[in-house]
């Protein structure tokens, strides 16, 4: 593969990490934070491709394996499991003022 490509794979992912973290940071809710999740996946397929693809990535490909797995469960739990993202779970009983 051409080094062109190699280069877009490793900014790419790098770029959609630091972006869906941002997101997560944010706490913005269910939905999007589920959609950050999604942004980590495409984030973890172009470090995996860089990562096998370059002669010395083999640690970073294996690492965004691991990672893909991670962020396939947070895509399911925040975006299918998730249910109705209007309604609050309470963890706890709340004092009543």
């Amino acid at each position: 593969m051409n080094e062109t490509m190699l280069d877009a794979l490793q900014y790419y992912g790098a770029g959609a990490g630091l972006l869906a973290a941002f997101i997560v940071s944010l706490n913005l809710g269910v939905t999007k934070t589920g959609w950050a999740f999604v942004i980590f996946v495409t984030s973890s397929l172009a470090l995996i491709a860089w990562g096998f693809l370059n002669d010395e990535g083999a640690g970073i490909g294996w690492q965004n394996v691991g990672l893909l797995i991670i962020n396939v469960i947070g895509v399911y739990r925040y975006l299918f499991a998730a249910g109705d993202p209007e309604k609050k779970t309470k963890t706890a009983e709340e004092p009543s003022a």
